[in-house]
Formats: structure tokens, sequence, C-alpha cells
């Protein structure tokens, strides 16, 4: 296949087509807003819907009600409004319905700034609304890498029955990479492989409401046996030059390309560092961040985020005390510099 200089937000958009989405509902904020611009655009093209919603609130209801019909949904926000739209996806988590949601992170709390950020961690992966449910989510690195990932996105969120998250900082979508676009997947609801949609062949009910205390007992207990198997399986992680590295470096997204070129800086001071990138932050590879700071040539950890040390916790955690660890990171959009990294391992180093 040939390759193709896109925007990020484009691409991405472009990508959740080619995954079979023909629904797209959104509301326009910025650092995402080319999203659903280019939906616009593209879904009437291919007989999709596009529908810029009232409200974040009302974009979800209506991925809520779409996805309850077996077809493939995608919505797509920016950090407050993804906020906005917490109850609903809790709906669709309870409901079972699966459904994509971009999240273009931009720098918080509140209404914070239009620039990059990795402030909404704990929203994607400790919850964000109400009771005791998980998305799988996805952080990825590059526009390439978030295209390939949405090419089965889709069958994990339906093979699951979960709402799959994208957590991308806002430079993915606002840069532009060389990117390789797959084939167009035909997809059509099969009501014989979604027996539990409303598709109009049988009676159902999509819903997310147990009265009964015991009934919303079992529906939980199935809902944790579900995220059990997905722990298990859909675990992905990066490992970058761990083998005998004296420092390990944890980093998401775009931080992690920033740390690479550290490393390389590092190497040619005769340092030896290694990087640990999940790229699914739930599940968060716990025993890859432990296999690969555990070794006994390293020395200590070094987390760096596009925040104040979110998934700091998850690094703490894999640990659990068996190496020091340190951060080095911003809130409010100031990306760490390569420069930054550098200087922080060789303090490190020296035992400052």
């Amino acid at each position: 296949m040939a390759l193709t200089l896109m925007k990020g937000s484009e691409a991405i958009a472009e990508a959740a087509i080619r995954a079979g989405a023909r629904f797209f509902f959104g509301y326009p904020i910025t650092p995402q807003t080319e999203i659903p611009e280019y939906m616009s655009a593209r879904m009437p093209e291919i007989g999709g819907c596009f529908l810029q919603a009232e409200s974040e609130v009302a974009a979800i209801n209506m991925v809520y009600g779409a996805a309850g019909t077996g077809a493939r949904v995608i919505t797509s926000s920016s950090s407050p409004g993804v906020s906005l739209k917490q109850e609903g996806i809790s709906y669709c988590a309870g409901a079972r319905v699966p459904a994509v949601i971009i999240n273009v992170m931009r720098g918080g709390p509140g209404l914070g700034n239009i620039q990059a950020s990795q402030g909404d961690y704990f929203q994607g992966v400790k919850g964000g609304g109400n009771g005791d449910y998980h998305l799988l989510t996805y952080a990825p690195s590059s526009i390439q890498e978030f295209i390939d990932i949405m090419m089965f996105a889709y069958e994990k969120a339906e093979k699951y029955r979960i709402p799959v998250l994208f957590l991308a900082d806002g430079i993915i979508a606002q840069m532009m990479e060389p990117v390789e676009l797959p084939e167009m997947v035909d997809y059509k609801v099969d009501p014989e492989e979604k027996p539990w949609a409303c598709t109009g062949w049988k009676p159902g009910v999509i819903n997310s409401i147990y009265i009964d205390t015991e009934s919303l007992a079992v529906h939980n207990d199935e809902l944790q046996a579900v995220y059990k198997e997905v722990v298990a399986n859909e675990q992905m992680v990066e490992t970058y030059n761990c083998e005998g590295a004296e420092y390990i470096i944890t980093a998401f997204g775009t931080v992690a390309r920033i740390a690479k070129s550290a490393i390389a800086e590092l190497k040619a001071k005769g340092i030896n560092v290694g990087l640990v990138r999940p790229i699914t932050v739930w599940p968060f590879p716990y025993d890859a961040v432990r296999e690969a700071a555990c070794q006994d040539s390293v020395k200590a950890v070094l987390d760096v985020e596009l925040n104040e040390g979110q998934m700091l916790e998850d690094v703490k955690l894999a640990l659990n005390g068996a190496k020091p660890i340190d951060f080095t990171g911003h809130c409010g959009s100031q990306m760490p510099t390569t420069d930054e990294i550098v200087e922080k391992i060789l303090s490190m180093k020296e035992g400052k």
C-alpha cells in the first residue's frame, strides 16, 4: 500500500470508517474538531450517518441507542467533553453495548487550554462514571498505531461487549505523518452473531437498570468475569532497549517518543536506558513493567508523563517497592523535553 500524508484527526476518522463505523455522534471541541468535520463530509459519501448533537450528553446517549442495534458507532471529544459523557459511558458499560470512544486530551482541570495533555489517565482507566466498570483503553503513540488498533477495536468491543476508549493526547490529532490506510471492511450487522442487539429480528431489551439487589449483583459478577478475560488476553505493551538496561523509563502516548530520543542521547553518553510503553493502559501491563524493571541490572525507574504522575500510581503498584521510582513531567500542556529526561537520568545516576 502507498503511504499518504494525513493529519491525525482525519486519519483517525478514516480508519474508523474503514473499520466499519457508519454512525458518528459528536460535538465540536478543540483539539479534535477535525474528526467530526471529516466525518460530516465522509459519512454521507458511504451511506453513513453524521449527526452533530446539541451537546456531549446527547451525543453519548445517541451512541448508546445506535450501538444497541448492533451497528458500529463512534464518538469523539476532548477532556471536558468526555467528562460530560461519563454518565452515558457508564450506561453503555452497564448495558454491555460495544462502541468506540475517542478522547483527544487537552490541558485541564476545568476548561484548561486547547493544547495536548495526558491529564485524563485517571478518568480513562479508573472509571469516570459511576459503578464498577472498565473500558478497554488504548493509548497509541503515533497516527499509524492509532489506525492499526482502530482496525481491530470494534472486534474487541464486540467480542467482550464493552466500549473501547482511545486515550490520545492532542498532539496525535494535530500532527501530520505518512500513514498506510487499510482496505475498507465490508461490515453488516448479523443478528445471528449479535443475538443481544435490538435488530427487530427478535424481542430484545438493552438497559443497565437492575432494581433488585440480587439481580444487580449477578450482573456485576458477569461484568467482572468479562473484565478478567480482558486482563488475561488483551494487554499490549512495547518494550524498547530493556535488556541489560541500567535505568527504565515508563511513558505512554507521544511522550514515549520523546523518551526514545532521550534514550538515544543517553546511549551516546554510555548510559543504557530502556523504555516500557503501555499500549493498553487498561488493562495495565503490570507483569511486563515488573519484568523489565526488576532485572538485576536496573538501578531505578523514571516515569515520564504529560501530567502530574497519574500512571505513576500503576507503575508503583507494578513494582511494589522492588526498585526506586522517580518522576518527571508537567501538567498544563508543557511537554517534557528530551533534555529534561536526559538531565533527570543523569541526576539519578549521580544519586541526587
